[in-house]
C-alpha cells in the first residue's frame, strides 16, 4: 500500500510540472509519459506506455544515454515542428547499474520566437538611435510623468545642456522663455505644433512640435522635435535687408497709382507724362506730403529707363558730413572708417537708370558743386579720388523749399538751379484740389481696411464735410494719417465712417505754438525798405520767437516752423542769430 501511495504521489508531481518527461526501461519500452509530454508530442499516455520509444520518437537518443551512461544536458531537438530543449540522463539502481533512461524536455518554440523578436527590437532600437542621433533637429522624449528619458546630440548642441543635466528631470528644465509643451501635451493627450520659445543656456530661438506617445489608449509619454530657427532668423533678416535694398532700387508706382482728377492734378500728370518721354532733368515742386515721390516713380516707370535701377535719396535724411560720400562714393583710405576697397555712391548704383534726389534744397554748397558737375559732364569723382567716373543717370529732383529765394540769398547755386529746373512740375497741395478728397478717401479706406482687417465701405456726408472743410497743411500724407486713425477708431463690425470716428484735425505736434502765435502777433517792421528787406526782417522776428518758445531747442523750433534742422541753421546764420 505504501508503494502505491508513493507512486501516485510521483505521478501527481510528474503531471503538474511544466516540463515533459519520458522514461524507458532497458528494453526501450516507455514506462513514464506525463501530461506535459502528451501536450508537446500529441500522444496520449495510455497509447504509448509499453511501446518502444523508437515507435513514438524515432530520433530519440535515450538508447545512446543508456549505452554510454553519460547524461546529455541542454540539447536542442526537433519533435516534428516543435523545437525542444532536453536533458537526457541514465537511471541507475542502488548498485549503480543502469536500468533505464529519462528525458526531461520543454517546448522552446515560443521562447525562440520571443528571442528573435527581442533581437529584432534591439536592432530596431539601434537603428532608431542612429537616426535620432544623426538628425539636425533636437529630439527630447518624456515619460508619462513629464520626466526626460531621451535626448539626442542635436538637443545638446542647441540647448547647451548635457544629457546628465536633463535626463530623469522635469521637461521644464531646458526652457528659458515660454511654457512647457511636453506638459501641455501630457495633459491634453493632443499634439501641439509650431510653438515658438527660447531654450537652454544660449536662449536659442526655436519652434517646438510635440506629440503624445499612445500605446493603445494608454499614454506612455511624449516626443518633442525642436527646430533651431536662430540661423533661419539671421538669414531672414539678411533677406529683409536685401529686399529693402531692392525696394530702394525699384520704382513701385505708375501714373495709374496717382489719384486725382482736378484740373491742377491733371495738368501735373500731363506734364510728367511728357517729361517721361525725354531724358531731361525734372524738378518736382510742392509742399511736403503732396506726393512728389509718387510722381518720380511714375516718371521713371514711363521712361525708356524703366528696366534700369531707380535709386531714392532723401538728401535731408543723410548727415551732412557723409552726404557727399554717399552720393558719389569714395576710394580706399578716403577717411577714417572707410571700407578698404572703397565704395560706390548712389550715382554709380543708378547708372543706366534714374536717381531721385528728394529735398534737393537742403544740400550744402560743396555737394551742390559736385551735382552741377554730374549734370553738366555726366561724370562723378569719388571722395578722395581724382579719376572721373562716367555715369549715365537721369536726375529727378524734388523740393518743398523756395529755391528762387535761396538763390537770391546765396544759399543755393544759381547755375545748379537752372540745370535742375529744366522741366519744373508743380504738385498742388491738397487744399487746392479738395474735389479729389472723396477719391483719396475711398482709396485709403480700401488700403487700410485690408491692412487692419476691417470692412470700411463708405463715409457719411457729415463726416466727409468735416474733412472737406479742413485745409490739410500736411497734404495727402496728413490725410493718410487721419484716415488710418479713423479706421482704428471704428469697431470691427462698423462699415461706415461717422463724424465721431474722425480724430481731431490739426497739427498735434505744435498746439502750444499755434496758441501762442494766436495770442502774440508778430510786429511787422516799418515798410520803409525793399520787399526783400521787409521779408528778411519778418523772418528774423519769426525765428527769434520760435527759438524763445522752444526754450532755445533748435530741433523743436525747426519742427514748429515746419522746416528742416539744416534749413533753420542756414537762416539763423544768415540773420546773425546766435546758435549757442
Amino acid at each position: 500500500m505504501g508503494q502505491d501511495i508513493s507512486r501516485a504521489e510521483m505521478e501527481v508531481i510528474m503531471n503538474v510540472t511544466h516540463d515533459a518527461m519520458i522514461g524507458i526501461g532497458l528494453d526501450g519500452k516507455i514506462n513514464i509519459f506525463n501530461r506535459a509530454a502528451e501536450k508537446i508530442t500529441g500522444f496520449k499516455a495510455e497509447e504509448v506506455i509499453g511501446k518502444n520509444i523508437k515507435e513514438v520518437i524515432p530520433s530519440t537518443r535515450l538508447f545512446e544515454v543508456m549505452r554510454t551512461g553519460c547524461a546529455e544536458l541542454n540539447q536542442s531537438q526537433l519533435l516534428g515542428n516543435t523545437k525542444i530543449i532536453t536533458n537526457r540522463v541514465p537511471v541507475r539502481d542502488e548498485n549503480g547499474i543502469i536500468i533505464g533512461a529519462v528525458a526531461v524536455f520543454r517546448d522552446v518554440t515560443e521562447i525562440t520566437a520571443l528571442s528573435e523578436q527581442i533581437t529584432d527590437v534591439m536592432e530596431m532600437r539601434s537603428l532608431l538611435e542612429a537616426i535620432i542621433n544623426s538628425t539636425q533637429d533636437a529630439i527630447s522624449v518624456c515619460d508619462e510623468n513629464g520626466l526626460n528619458i531621451l535626448v539626442n546630440p542635436a538637443y545638446t548642441r542647441i540647448t547647451g545642456l548635457k544629457p546628465e543635466e536633463v535626463l530623469h528631470k522635469p521637461a521644464t528644465i531646458d526652457i528659458a522663455e515660454g511654457e512647457s509643451v511636453h506638459m501641455q501635451v501630457l495633459k491634453t493627450r493632443k499634439a501641439v505644433r509650431g510653438v515658438p520659445m527660447k531654450v537652454g543656456r544660449f536662449r536659442r530661438e526655436v519652434v517646438v512640435n510635440v506629440a503624445p506617445i499612445l500605446i493603445g489608449d494608454k499614454l506612455k509619454g511624449s516626443v518633442g522635435i525642436i527646430h533651431d530657427i536662430s540661423e533661419i532668423k539671421r538669414l531672414s533678416d539678411e533677406l529683409d535687408k536685401v529686399k529693402s535694398l531692392i525696394r530702394r532700387m525699384t520704382a513701385k508706382y505708375t501714373f495709374d497709382d496717382i489719384i486725382g482728377s482736378c484740373e491742377l492734378m491733371a495738368s501735373a500728370i500731363d506734364q510728367a507724362k511728357r517729361a517721361a518721354e525725354t531724358p531731361a532733368t525734372v524738378l518736382l515742386r510742392g509742399e511736403s506730403g503732396t506726393g512728389k515721390e509718387l510722381f518720380a516713380h511714375a516718371i521713371h516707370n514711363a521712361s525708356v529707363r524703366r528696366r534700369g535701377p531707380f535709386v531714392r535719396v532723401n538728401c535731408a535724411a543723410i548727415a551732412e558730413p557723409i552726404l557727399e560720400s554717399e552720393l558719389f562714393g569714395y576710394v580706399e583710405g578716403a577717411f577714417t572708417g572707410a571700407v578698404k576697397s572703397g565704395k560706390k555712391g548712389y550715382f554709380e548704383e543708378a547708372d543706366g537708370g534714374t536717381i531721385f534726389l528728394d529735398e534737393i534744397g537742403e544740400v550744402n554748397p560743396s555737394v551742390q558743386a559736385k551735382l552741377l558737375r554730374v549734370l553738366q559732364e555726366k561724370e562723378i569723382v569719388r571722395v578722395g579720388g581724382t579719376k572721373p567716373v562716367p555715369v549715365d543717370v537721369r536726375v529727378i529732383a524734388a523740393t518743398n523749399a523756395n529755391l528762387e529765394q535761396r538763390v537770391s540769398e546765396g544759399t543755393f547755386r544759381e547755375d545748379l538751379y537752372y540745370r535742375l529746373n529744366v522741366v519744373p512740375i508743380f504738385v498742388p497741395p491738397l487744399r487746392a484740389r479738395k474735389e479729389d478728397i472723396p477719391l483719396l478717401i475711398d482709396h485709403l479706406c480700401r488700403k487700410y481696411s485690408l491692412e487692419y482687417g476691417r470692412k470700411v465701405a463708405e463715409i457719411t456726408p457729415e463726416a466727409l464735410d468735416v474733412l472737406m472743410h479742413y485745409d490739410w497743411p500736411g497734404n495727402v500724407r496728413e490725410l493718410e494719417n487721419i484716415i488710418s486713425r479713423t479706421i482704428i477708431n471704428m469697431k470691427y463690425n462698423e462699415t461706415t465712417i461717422l463724424p465721431h470716428h474722425v480724430p481731431a484735425l490739426g497739427r498735434a505736434a505744435g498746439p502750444q505754438w499755434q496758441a501762442q502765435k494766436a495770442e502774440q502777433s508778430i510786429p511787422v517792421p516799418a515798410l520803409d525798405g525793399s520787399l526783400e528787406e521787409v521779408l528778411a526782417a519778418v523772418e528774423k522776428k519769426v525765428l527769434q520767437q520760435a527759438l524763445a518758445t522752444a526754450g532755445g531747442n533748435k530741433t523743436k523750433a525747426a519742427r514748429m516752423l515746419g522746416i528742416s534742422n539744416r534749413s533753420l541753421y542756414y537762416k539763423l546764420e544768415r540773420h546773425g542769430i546766435s546758435m549757442k
